[in-house]
Parts: C-alpha cells; sequence; structure tokens
C-alpha cells in the first residue's frame, strides 16, 4: 500500500457506476469492434474540440465550438487574444497526452507549462502564494499554504502510480485531491480535467477522446456543489460518485450516440437530431432550427443537436469562416441533398 491515502470510501454507488461504465465500454466495443482503433480521425478532433471549448468555457472563455474549431484550423477568428491563446494551449496540450505519464512530476508541471504558456508567468511552476476560491465573492475553499504544495503534490502522484483502486475510482479521486491542493497560481480546473483524461486514457486510450467536459459544463453548478461538499466532509467519496456519473452520461450521451463517421447511417441519430435534419428546409438560422424543436437554450441546443450533426458531416453552416456572424444560417451538406 502507498504512504499516502487521499480520504475517500468505496461505495456501493461507486461499485456500481465502475460496473455501469465497464458495461458501456464493453456494448462500444461490440459496436465499433475494437473501441480504442475504431474512432476515425475526424471523429477524435471533433471530440477533441469539444473537450476543449466546454473546459475553456467553464473557466469562462467565450469562445463558440464554431470558433474554437476555426481558430485550430488556422482561421481567423473575432475574440479576445487571451481567448485564442488558451484554445492553442489546450489543444496542444491535450495532443501531447501520448507522451506523458500521470504519476510524473515534470510531465505534470510540463504539461501545465504548455497549457497556461503566455497566460501567467509561472507556467509549468507551483504556486509561491496563498490562493482562496471564490464563487460570486464568496470564499468556497482556502487552499493550503505554498509551503506544503511540492510535498502535497509527491504524496498524491506516488499515490497515483501505485494505482490501488480501479483506474475510473483514480481519476475521480486524483481529481479532487488536485483542485483540493490547488498547486497552480491559474490554470487549475483546465488541468485537473486534462489530468482526469490522461489516467484514463492510460487505461482504455479510448477515453482520450471522451469529452466528459461537455457533461461537466451543463452541470456546473453540480460540479462545484460536490467539490464544496467533498471540502466540508474532508472526504472525496460524492466527489467520486458525482464524477463517475458524469463519465457515464459522457460515454451514453457522446460516445454510444454513433455519428455517420462510425456507423453510416441515419438511424445511429437520436430524435432530435433526426427531427432537425428531415426539417430542415434550405438555408435557416439557429432560432430557426431551435423553433423545430421548440428550444430556448442555444447552447444546449448547439451541444447536443447543432454541433453532433455538423461533426457528423450532415449539416453545414453557410459561412464557416465567421461562426458568429449575425447572417449565420445552415443548410444540409451538398451530398446529402
Amino acid at each position: 500500500m502507498p504512504a499516502y491515502q487521499p480520504p475517500f470510501q468505496i461505495t456501493p454507488d461507486i461499485l456500481t457506476l465502475v460496473a455501469d461504465i465497464s458495461e458501456q465500454l464493453g456494448l462500444w466495443s461490440a459496436l465499433l469492434g475494437n473501441a480504442d482503433e475504431a474512432l476515425s480521425p475526424q471523429l477524435r478532433r471533433g471530440n477533441r474540440i469539444r473537450t476543449i471549448q466546454a473546459s475553456l468555457a467553464i473557466e469562462h472563455n467565450s469562445l463558440t465550438l464554431e470558433q474554437v474549431t476555426a481558430v485550430l484550423d488556422g482561421k481567423r477568428v473575432l475574440g479576445l487574444p487571451r481567448e485564442i491563446q488558451e484554445v492553442r494551449n489546450a489543444f496542444a496540450a491535450y495532443e501531447k497526452m501520448p507522451h506523458w505519464q500521470p504519476y510524473n512530476t515534470a510531465h505534470l508541471l510540463a504539461a501545465h507549462g504548455q497549457l497556461m504558456h503566455g497566460l501567467v508567468d509561472d507556467a509549468g511552476q507551483w504556486r509561491q502564494s496563498g490562493v482562496g476560491i471564490y464563487r460570486d465573492k464568496q470564499l468556497m475553499h482556502m487552499a493550503p499554504p505554498p509551503s506544503q504544495v511540492g510535498r502535497l503534490m509527491a504524496d498524491l502522484l506516488g499515490w497515483l502510480k501505485q494505482m490501488p483502486v480501479h483506474p475510473l475510482v483514480a481519476s475521480c479521486v486524483f481529481h479532487y485531491e488536485f483542485e483540493f491542493i490547488h498547486p497552480f497560481s491559474d490554470g487549475n480546473g483546465r488541468m485537473g480535467r486534462l489530468w482526469q483524461t490522461l489516467i484514463l486514457s492510460k487505461w482504455k486510450p479510448a477515453l482520450a477522446f471522451l469529452p466528459v467536459e461537455t457533461v461537466i459544463r451543463h452541470q456546473q453548478a453540480d460540479y462545484y456543489a460536490a467539490l464544496s461538499a467533498a471540502d466540508k466532509a474532508s472526504d472525496a467519496t460524492g466527489f467520486v460518485e458525482y464524477m463517475l456519473k458524469a463519465l457515464l452520461s459522457a460515454i451514453q450521451e457522446v460516445v454510444l450516440a454513433p455519428s455517420r463517421h462510425q456507423v453510416g447511417t441515419k438511424s445511429a441519430l437520436n430524435s432530435d437530431q433526426l427531427h432537425v435534419l428531415d426539417n430542415i428546409e434550405g438555408e435557416m438560422s439557429l432560432i430557426e432550427l431551435m423553433s423545430l424543436l421548440k428550444r430556448t437554450d442555444r447552447t444546449k441546443f448547439r451541444d447536443q443537436v447543432l454541433n453532433p450533426l455538423i461533426e457528423a458531416g450532415f449539416v453545414e453552416p453557410t459561412i464557416p469562416d465567421k461562426p458568429t456572424s449575425s447572417k449565420q444560417k445552415y443548410r444540409l451538406k451538398m451530398e446529402d441533398r
């Protein structure tokens, strides 16, 4: 057993969630063959872009999925320079994941250096000052003093190297403990999510492209509440349960909703996506498309309906170089018309 043991319990709910996730991954493999190899390059890239956009949106980056895609395609985007830099940094960091080991301190610091390059002066270094986490001007968590960061991270990474529990559980425990320690002056949230993805990818390589961040973004209040509750209880169990549920939702809603690139038929789309696809007439605005489903939440409509149709190659924007244009409309791709 490792010398350090993070405070958490293996509950019946956790065991059930681990079993459910493993079952869903098994179904995915049965559907696609070898799930680790079946994801097309286009789908991998699409999922990675969704991951980056959602993770940065949690940290108040305002760029849309279309804008993030344009940035990574080398196109000109109207946006804050810092937000554009965050996108480029995040993509570079996620692309380097195969070269990092989750328990390696040097790799962790290098990842932060890449993720925060040009954004903070101490990128790739432990913080040297105290830090508190605030929500609406209310102090939610006071991180350990900077003098303890190196020791605490060494303990946590040592525990992770031993991996005394299932990788699914270990990744969630690490995520919580990392946020509790808050080892960097900035970028801790996106680093915690990146490193959890890295841990999972070492267990199942296909999970490197699972955009669980999209689920967290839609449940931000629950995400922060789970972190806060774990702090108050001095126990990560509740947060582990929350994150496992988020992972299960991501697998069910994203990975197991096959696009045309996975199975090649429209029958793989869900009912809302099919309804929109079957009712597009010529070129339609976002509001017009939303009215087809009587939707009012633009973000959820984009993430749950429109963006999957675009990524799957069924729908295309009429002004791809200006994704947020007031004149932007959407149409069926030429091959589907």
